[in-house]
Formats: structure tokens, C-alpha cells, sequence
């Protein structure tokens, strides 16, 4: 018995150690990270690594489920505010500083990692929150009519982007450009309607395929 609670205790310990050093190299370097890092920095070998978290994928929901809980939380507190306009604008806001932040974050806010149910539970709270957030702040007219709430992925595709580039030399880069965003998305700055957006299956198919070109879909 003794025997059997000290190989659980290790288990849980290198379990601990391992979702550490994951979310740490991918905060740095992105889900593309190599897997070989992760169990280096968590002092463990390949092979228990692999028999905790078996897929790539695996490894990123155990790392990122809290994340996206945050994301949830943070659509629910948008929606408490009072002031439609303003609880959109915090939200994403929050959502892209949160992305500046961690750069595996950055990569999974805009993939579609199948098959882990946690992450796509909490993937629909933060969605149907976002789209009670587009709804409000277009029905008290602060935002634009043709804001649709599969606008945001692109935003997010975007600052993705920007992050990933300048981390390093300039960190605080995403804040001129959620500036510019968000004072295009406002209804007074909507001189044209916009072209037409992708469609849902269209975006759920680039998000997959950003998800397959990181290794994250094994």
C-alpha cells in the first residue's frame, strides 16, 4: 500500500511538473514548441511524458483549460457591465492582452484542437457570451450592424500574428492595434458595409487546419 501511494504521489508529481514546463515553452516559444523541451525543463523523461499526455493535443488542454475558463469569466463579467459599449470593449481588450501575454494562448484562441471536451466546453461559453456582447452593443448602437461575433476569431488571427513578431522588440505593439480596431468597430466609423465575412465552416476549417500545421490534431 505504502509502495502504491508513493508511485501515485510521484505520478501526480510529474504530472505537476510536466503541465509547469509545458505552459511555460508555450508561453514562449508557441504550440509548436518541441515536446523534447518540455520534458527537459520538467526534468522527467519522453517516455513519462508521453504516458501522461499521450497526443500534443492532450498536453495543450491540460495546460490551457484554466485559460479559457478565464476567457468565460471574463465574457460573463463584460456582460455585467452596464454599459453595452463598454463591457464589449473590456472584453476584448482583455482577450488580447491575454494573448500578448503567452504565446501558446496567443496560437490556441485561433485553433480548433478536436476531441478534448473541456476545451471545447469552455470554447462555447466563451462563444455564446461573445455573442450576447456583439448583440447588446449593437442593439444600444455602438456597435456596427455588420459585426458578426465570427469577426472576432479574425481579430484574434490577427493579433496572433502581431504577437508572434514582436514579442520580443516591442511587447506592447497589440495595443495600438486593438486602438485602431476597436474605433472600427464602433457604428459612428462604419462609413461602407463591410465585405462579406467567411462563413462559419469556412473558419472552422482554417482553424483546424492552423490546429493540424502545429501537431495539435495526432
Amino acid at each position: 500500500m505504502v509502495c502504491g501511494v508513493t508511485l501515485r504521489a510521484d505520478a501526480e508529481r510529474n504530472r505537476r511538473a510536466l503541465v509547469a514546463a509545458a505552459r511555460a515553452v508555450f508561453g514562449e516559444q508557441g504550440l509548436q514548441a518541441p515536446i523534447d523541451e518540455i520534458a527537459r525543463r520538467a526534468g522527467v523523461g519522453n517516455a513519462t511524458l508521453y504516458r501522461r499526455f499521450p497526443s500534443r493535443r492532450a498536453l495543450v488542454a491540460a495546460v490551457f483549460a484554466e485559460r479559457l475558463a478565464d476567457f468565460a469569466r471574463a465574457a460573463e463579467e463584460a456582460l455585467a457591465e452596464p454599459d453595452p459599449w463598454t463591457g464589449f470593449r473590456a472584453y476584448v481588450l482583455t482577450v488580447l492582452r491575454m494573448q500578448a501575454a503567452d504565446r501558446g494562448l496567443a496560437d490556441l484562441l485561433t485553433l480548433s484542437v478536436p476531441a478534448e471536451p473541456e476545451l471545447e466546453a469552455l470554447r462555447g461559453r466563451v462563444e455564446a457570451g461573445l455573442a450576447e456582447l456583439v448583440d447588446r452593443a449593437q442593439r444600444s448602437g455602438d456597435l456596427r450592424a455588420d459585426v458578426t461575433p465570427e469577426d472576432l476569431p479574425l481579430l484574434l488571427m490577427a493579433n496572433a500574428g502581431l504577437v508572434h513578431r514582436t514579442a520580443e522588440a516591442a511587447p506592447h505593439a497589440w495595443e495600438r492595434l486593438a486602438a485602431f480596431l476597436l474605433d472600427g468597430l464602433r457604428a459612428p466609423a462604419a462609413s461602407a458595409p463591410a465585405p462579406p465575412g467567411p462563413s462559419r465552416e469556412a473558419l472552422a476549417r482554417s482553424m483546424r487546419a492552423g490546429a493540424a500545421r502545429l501537431g495539435c490534431v495526432e
